[in-house]
Parts: structure tokens; C-alpha cells; sequence
């Protein structure tokens, strides 16, 4: 199939050293591209220039007459337009669906009545993502599009991008929604691309055979010229001619090995600990918190013992960072108890990079300032080697916070963080613009974290690989939890985080309260052609997703775990995938017919 958009020998240099070189992409239509890389390697970079907004020193670029393409920017430009509707509707064409504005805005959680100037990054992430979604694209270029939202947004946009016939490349940290969404993986590596025809899923096993196999060529690149200087020291001379031209190899075989860009090493994650905390780390009692007639907490007991992880979650203005206050005994309750064990160490790491001083050089964040060390627990080491483990080089040291990206920001919020003992970790929204391999160390530094922890987070993935429990808002100030991690709760609880209802005062302000999750009814419109469509069609792709977990349930019922224990595993996970599709579709078809049923009235 002939690609709707082709770059090739794209290269760009910022400084000395090259950012990309003949890097590649090309999209084919309906087609869903995951962009990975680590943080600093240009993936940004490379879909401005696959949108044009970017001019690369050099490429080779053809885009097919009469495609359309939308960019979805980190940071979004609402100049000059007064409301969130008016820029959503601005990026609709000639012959749009015109109400498919207004119904964005609404699943969003809008009103289309915001203020740009005022509005939070989440609801700007929001109107954004409306903006590019409405005219329905043949290719969409989403750039972090998990970034300030919640679980029920996200769960949201999954669904809207699987219903899309647009082609896709995606840039996210988010391991769950990349494997949801992709089919196809570009690897952004040392200014080179490497394809997949395979979605994440299966990237990282990928990847480590790569650099297993280039770790593998370095060797026996060193053994060869080591073999070579051997000859030119203690070989003797006897055919000058011949000598000289291995003489000459010899040469290109440094050269090779001094240019060659080998893979950016791991970082190292180490926890500083504290001495051991008492068995009881936290234990609260019939705990009530509120603000006017907005019930935070309402008689929440919990008991955390030494060694638990619990995962907290919620949707945006839930009250999550506030049950965290309340739990670590930083926010005294309304009513109830909250009593800490003894011998407590806490050390917390918060979602607001903005703490940072942007004038304070990075070193100095280490070390205090006036300081070349950093203590380690009790261990004094040398900020420049500090900063090694994390991946930061030498003249960083003097780079101020400002100029760090979101991703450096995030690790140096850890090193920072790490350094200090502890024996409780409070993590709320860590995983913000850490790359996957970052994600990775912090997950086995938490697995052998010997303390406690208390995570806020919206990646499940993460939530999946780190807690022991999952406390989970059930609106009106109930939290409830449940053994496991985000996907047991759902298998548990029959469903995931629900979103927040918003409710119009007579002024016309929005407030937010608990809702539970159920689908979203929005009147005072007519049903739009992709609702028509999809209202259609959903029964049938119901069908064909129910035959096939019936298909699946009965393969897995004979003997296929001990004949082939991996095909077992990949039906049980398919199945898995299966049964969430049908109970998303049976949410979605049920309401549209709700709504066709309360237009029609």
C-alpha cells in the first residue's frame, strides 16, 4: 500500500551533535505508529517535521495530494480566541461535521465556555485533543496526548482513536495506551530509526535483541583491533607493501570505533534507606475531610502495615493529593484519626516540577549549593557522578532548571528524592515525562524498595507493576480498596475510575462532583453522522468480539496449557483484551441509544 506521508534521510543538527540522521517514517492509511525513543532523542523533533512545522537541514518528504494532517502540540496556542469552542472550532474544514465540536467538548468534560486564559493544563490538554479530532484527519500526529489527563479521559480517548479510520503516530510515555492503540513501532535510536510491523506490545524484547547484538558487534570490533595492535607492535615487517595496508585498516578500525554511537547507558535508580519503620506505618480512623459541601474523605479507615505499596486513584479533582496530605499526617481531618508508626522517614516526591527554582543550576539542586558532594543516605558522593546515574553529563552541572526538558526535570526531581533516607516514599504522579527506560529502573527500585509506598498515579501499567493495593474514589468522599493492582480492582469491581459529572450553576460556572462511571448523555443536539454510524454498526462488532471470546474460551478449555503454555498465555491475554472491548462497545452503543431516545422525546 502506497504511504500517505514519506520522510526519508531526514537530518537535523542542533550544535556539534547530530540530533537525527537519515532518520525515516512513513504512515500508510488507517495506520497506527508508536514513536519511541529515550528522553533527548528527537522524537518531538521528528513529528514537527513530519507536520511541517519544523524544517530539518535535510529530508526527503511526500505527503499524498488532498491528505490532511493534524498536529497535536504539547503546549497549544489559544491566541485569540475567547472560548474553548470557538478554538475547537476553528480546526474544523470545508464540509466537517459541525457538531462533532460541541460532542468533543462535552465527552471531554467541558463546557466550551472556558476562557483560554484561565483554563488548567488539563482542560488545555482537552480542548487541544477536541481540535484535532473533530475534522477527523487522514493522519493524526499525537504528541504526549496522555499528558495531564485522568483514567477516565484516557480510557475515553482510546476508544474515540480505535472508532477513527485516521492513520496515527503517537509519542507517549504510557506503555498501556500505546499497547491499546498501536500496530506498528518506530524506534528513534542515536538519530536512526528502526521499524516494527508490531504494536509496543512486543517492542522492548525487540529492542534488548538490538542492543544485545550491537553489544555484540562492539566486542568483536575491541577484539579486532586489539588483534591488530598486537600484529603492529610484535609482527615482523617482511612485506612492507602489505604491512602498510594493514597498517591503513588498522587506522579505519579506531576511526570506526570512535565514531560509532553506541546506546546511551541505563540510569541508576538507588533508594537511600532509612533504619526499618515500626509493622504499623499509618492506620486511620473513621477519617472525614470536606471543603464547604465538597466531601473529600468520608469515613475512610485503612491500615497500612510496613511493606505495603498502595496505589491511589482517581479522577481529577477527586481529592487524591489531599487523602495523601491526610494519610502522612500533613492535613489534620475534620473528624476521625490518622495515627503514624514510629520511626518514620517519609520522603516525597510531587507532580509539580514548577518547584524547582528555573535560576538554580542543576548541581546545586543536588548539592544545596557551596557543595561538590552529595550525601547519599549517609554516604557523601561527588555531584558529577551523582549526576552520571541519571544520565545528566558533566557541564549540566551549571545548567539552570529551566533549561532542563520536562523529562530531565523528572529525573532530577528523583535524584533529588533518592538521596535522602527513607523508609515511607510518597510518589505522587512520578512516571510525568520519564521515557520508558527510566519507568523501568524506577519500577525494580520499587520492587526492592524494603520500606513503604504510596502512589498517585494515572499509568496502569505502572500501578500493575508496583502496588499491593489499589484505594480507589467511588465519588462523595468513598474511597474503597481493593487487593492487587489497577487491573485486579476492574476484574473486581466490574469497572474502572468513573468520571466527574459536571453541574452548571444558574451563573453559568462549572463545578465538578463524584459520578460514577457510566456513559455521558449530552442533549440540546442532534445525533452526529459518526454516533449515527457507530450506533449501527456497534451490534455487530459486539457479535464478532463475543465469537471470538467464545472461540478463545474454548481453546483454552482442553489442554493447550500444557501443550503450548506461551499460546495459552497470549489467548488468556487476548481474551482479557476481548471481554474489556465488548463491555466498552455495550457502554457506548447503550448510550447512544439513551440519547437518541432523549432527542427523540
Amino acid at each position: 500500500m502506497a504511504p500517505l506521508l514519506h520522510l526519508r534521510d531526514v537530518a537535523l543538527t542542533f550544535g556539534g551533535q547530530p540530533l537525527l540522521e537519515a532518520a525515516e517514517i512513513a504512515v500508510s492509511a488507517g495506520e497506527r505508529v508508536c514513536l519511541v525513543g529515550r528522553n533527548g532523542s528527537g522524537k518531538s523533533t521528528l513529528l514537527k517535521i513530519v507536520a511541517g512545522l519544523v524544517e530539518a537541514d535535510s529530508a526527503e518528504r511526500f505527503v499524498q495530494p488532498g491528505c490532511t494532517v493534524r498536529y497535536l502540540p504539547q503546549e497549544p496556542d489559544f491566541t485569540g480566541y475567547k472560548t474553548s469552542l470557538a478554538y475547537v472550532e476553528a480546526g474544523l474544514g470545508p464540509g466537517d461535521d459541525a457538531y462533532r465540536a460541541q460532542y468533543l467538548i462535552d465527552e471531554l468534560g467541558l463546557t466550551g465556555e472556558e476562557d483560554p486564559a484561565t483554563m488548567s493544563g488539563g482542560e488545555s490538554r482537552r480542548a487541544a485533543l477536541a481540535r484535532v479530532l473533530a475534522p477527523e484527519p487522514d493522519i493524526l500526529l499525537l504528541d504526549e496526548p496522555t499528558n495531564h489527563l485522568d483514567l477516565p479521559v484516557i480510557e475515553w480517548l482510546e476508544q474515540e482513536l480505535k472508532s477513527l479510520r485516521s492513520a496515527m503516530v503517537l509519542i507517549s510515555h504510557d506503555r498501556r495506551f500505546l499497547t491499546n492503540l498501536s500496530r506498528a513501532t518506530i524506534w528513534l535510536d542515536r538519530g536512526l530509526t528502526r521499524r516494527m510491523d508490531r504494536g509496543f506490545g512486543e517492542f522492548e524484547a525487540w529492542r534488548d535483541e538490538v542492543l544485545a547484538q550491537e553489544e555484540l558487534d562492539r566486542h568483536k570490533l575491541d577484539r579486532k583491533i586489539a588483534r591488530e595492535e598486537d600484529w603492529l607492535r610484535y609482527g615482523v615487517s617482511a612485506r612492507r607493501t602489505r604491512n602498510q595496508r594493514r597498517l591503513g585498516e588498522l587506522h579505519g578500525l579506531r576511526e570506526q570505533r570512535r565514531t560509532a554511537r553506541f546506546a546511551v547507558g541505563n540510569v541508576k535508580l538507588e533508594a537511600s534507606e532509612a533504619q526499618t519503620s515500626g509493622k504499623l506505618v499509618i492506620e486511620a480512623v473513621n477519617v472525614a475531610k470536606a471543603y464547604g459541601s465538597n466531601v473529600v474523605v468520608k469515613d475512610l479507615s485503612l491500615r497500612v502495615a510496613r511493606g505495603d505499596r498502595i496505589g491511589i486513584v482517581g479522577p481529577n479533582g477527586a481529592g487524591k493529593t489531599t487523602l495523601i496530605n491526610l494519610l502522612t499526617g500533613q492535613l489534620a481531618p475534620d473528624s476521625g484519626t490518622v495515627k503514624l508508626g514510629v520511626s518514620l522517614n517519609m520522603v516525597t516526591l510531587d507532580q509539580r516540577r514548577e518547584s524547582l527554582d528555573p535560576a538554580t543550576p542543576l548541581g546545586d539542586v543536588l548539592t544545596g549549593g557551596g557543595s561538590d558532594q552529595v550525601m547519599v543516605g549517609d554516604t557523601p558522593r561527588h555531584v558529577i557522578a551523582y549526576m552520571k546515574d541519571f544520565l545528566f553529563q558533566p557541564l549540566q552541572r551549571r545548567t539552570p532548571v529551566g533549561a532542563l526538558s520536562g523529562g530531565e526535570r523528572g529525573r532530577l526531581m528523583l535524584a533529588r528524592a533518592l538521596a535522602k533516607p527513607s523508609n515511607l516514599l510518597v510518589l505522587d504522579e512520578p512516571t510525568n515525562d520519564l521515557d520508558l527506560e527510566t519507568l523501568d529502573l524506577l519500577q525494580e527500585l520499587l520492587a526492592d524498595y524494603k520500606g513503604t509506598v504510596l502512589l498517585v498515579s494515572h499509568d496502569r501499567d505502572f500501578i500493575d507493576r508496583v502496588v499491593s493495593a489499589t484505594l480507589i474514589s467511588d465519588g462523595d468522599g468513598v474511597w474503597t480498596e481493593f487487593a492487587g493492582g489497577y487491573t485486579d480492582m476492574v476484574a473486581q469491581r466490574g469497572r474502572g475510575v468513573g468520571a466527574k459529572a459536571r453541574v452548571v450553576s444558574g451563573k453559568g460556572s462549572a463545578a465538578e462532583v463524584a459520578a460514577p462511571a457510566a456513559p455521558v448523555v449530552v442533549n440540546k443536539r442532534k445525533l452526529s453522522f459518526n454516533e449515527k454510524h457507530a450506533l449501527e454498526t456497534l451490534p455487530k462488532r459486539i457479535e464478532v468480539l463475543q465469537a471470538e471470546a467464545a472461540k478463545l474460551t474454548t481453546a483454552m478449555a482442553g489442554d493447550l496449557y500444557t501443550r503450548d503454555p506461551k499460546l495459552f498465555a497470549k489467548a488468556t491475554a487476548r481474551l482479557e483484551e476481548v471481554t474489556r472491548e465488548i463491555g466498552q462497545a455495550e457502554e457506548r452503543w447503550l448510550a447512544l441509544e439513551m440519547l437518541q431516545e432523549e432527542i427523540g422525546a
